[in-house]
């Protein structure tokens, strides 16, 4: 029979040394949770001049959340201030600053300094910084991310163009926009976000197609200055909300998507379809933009302006395949030049990164990318075996895309608590996965990933090189189960 799990309230004789990598939404949370257990010697590294992670990184016109903002919030840090029910990029961005001062996160910052090695050795992690710093740690929480490591485009030509070019992770707001011809390569919901914020701006918008994307209709209200002080006044009219959000968004979208067969799913295609048949009249652009596979097959774009945008005078749908970038534009298979003076790569993320290009070695000097070597894996995104005492927010192949990924990672952080507290009250020395706990969990999960929408005939960067989507493919009540306790039976300890 498996040990007890420690009280999470215990705080054992065992002093302990954390390190965080990556000062995210998921890096705050862990030394928020570090502290309130009782952990005070915490380090958190992030490259970054500042906290915020992909709310920091991705600055571009028209960034915003497409998880109620309510929701995708920290728990116990509810905020009554959002002025709208999907938030702007800025507002989140702001929002985990304040979060991070308020909750005593900034003491235990080292900003500027990306780890670049971690190395087990004897019941100790030692890290390694890009600016010469080396320390060690008992415990080591990865909470890096998942979508920050912008993927570029294969194309032809990516050097010869002569005007402004750059990733719309990495906008350059010194180059001017307003009055300007603009093209912008892809259709995710990046690509739709920006589409809408430039085109009353720009001469002319060529948003630069490969395939089209469901477009799931957005209601942005306005939260009202006297909604939002009733919010400050009375939090409990605030936690109904996130309450009723949360079933909401988790009954009718995020447990719709792992079964492909589910009234819900049917609905949510009719509603984009809708969208699509009411907001787009000219038959031709309306073909050109209807997608062949099923909705949510790809992650859904939520948009209140995109075929409002797309159908203005100066903006046009190229669905011709790019063939080169040229030093005025970018040629198509058509043989036309778009002449153009700004391009914007809105083409996506590595999402199978994760930590890495940090180089980690575990166990008798086991690297990750040996581990990894036929693609990221861990047990229910946590833990990987043979790296002992390293526990991952959001990793591989955990509710990703369909759920807020500020409630799975509090959720994680719970649950790696509960290993943690083994290590404080001397219980255990190592803690990590066995293989066969991952291996039986993966076979149920690819099992179970072939009921979801994602495997039903579209290709998306849910899709690992196998076909196999990279995700969750259970209902968001199953993740809360495994994640009250874990099974020690799945761990070496």
């Amino acid at each position: 029979m498996a040990d007890a799990v420690p009280d999470s309230r215990l705080v054992g004789d065992r002093s302990l040394r954390v390190g965080v990598i990556g000062a995210g939404m998921a890096g705050i949370l862990a030394v928020i949770k570090l502290r309130e257990a009782g952990i005070t010697d915490i380090v958190c590294f992030e490259k970054a001049d500042r906290v915020g992670g992909t709310w920091r990184e991705n600055t571009y016109p028209g960034i915003g959340c497409d998880v109620p903002s309510h929701v995708y919030s920290y728990s116990f840090a509810p905020n009554p201030d959002f002025t709208r029910m999907f938030s702007p990029g800025h507002e989140i961005q702001a929002y985990l600053e304040q979060v991070a001062v308020d909750h005593g996160v900034v003491p235990h910052l080292r900003l500027g300094d990306e780890v670049v090695a971690a190395t087990y050795d004897r019941g100790v992690w030692r890290l390694e910084t890009a600016r010469g710093h080396r320390a060690d740690f008992d415990v080591v929480i990865a909470a890096s991310g998942v979508l920050h490591h912008p993927r570029m485009p294969e194309i032809d030509g990516l050097d010869e163009f002569e005007g402004a070019m750059f990733h719309s992770a990495r906008w350059d707001h010194d180059v001017p926009i307003d009055g300007r011809r603009v093209g912008v390569i892809g259709t995710g919901s990046t690509a739709v976000q920006i589409t809408g914020a430039l085109v009353d701006r720009v001469e002319h918008l060529s948003l630069f197609q490969r395939t089209p994307q469901w477009i799931m209709p957005m209601d942005n209200k306005l939260f009202s200055d006297d909604q939002r002080a009733t919010f400050r006044s009375e939090p409990h009219r605030l936690r109904e909300l996130r309450d009723f959000l949360e079933s909401a968004f988790a009954e009718n979208f995020a447990d719709a998507v792992v079964d492909a067969k589910s009234e819900r799913l049917e609905r949510i295609e009719e509603t984009c379809r809708a969208n699509l048949y009411e907001h787009v009249t000219d038959t031709e652009l309306r073909r050109r933009l209807e997608p062949d596979y099923r909705a949510a097959c790809k992650r859904l774009v939520v948009s209140a302006d995109f075929y409002d945008a797309i159908q203005k005078p100066n903006a046009e749908l190229v669905t011709a395949a790019i063939s080169r970038i040229e030093r005025r534009g970018i040629r198509t298979d058509s043989g036309r030049l778009h002449e153009l003076d700004v391009i914007v790569l809105a083409t996506g993320f590595e999402v199978d990164r994760f930590m890495r290009p940090t180089v980690i070695n575990g166990l008798d000097g086991r690297t990750l990318e040996e581990a990894w070597a036929d693609g990221p894996t861990a047990y229910l995104s946590v833990s990987i075996p043979e790296f002992p005492n390293l526990f991952m927010l959001n990793g591989p192949n955990g509710p990703v895309g369909n759920f807020s990924l500020i409630q799975v990672a509090e959720l994680q952080m719970d649950y790696i608590l509960q290993l943690v507290h083994r290590l404080q009250a001397g219980l255990s020395t190592e803690i990590h996965a066995t293989e066969a706990a991952m291996h039986e969990h993966e076979a149920r999960r690819i099992e179970a990933a072939q009921a979801t929408v994602w495997v039903t005939g579209c290709n998306s960067w849910y899709l690992d090189a196998r076909g196999v989507p990279a995700a969750w493919p259970w209902p968001f009540r199953r993740f809360r189960e495994v994640m009250a306790k874990p099974d020690l039976d799945a761990y070496h300890h």
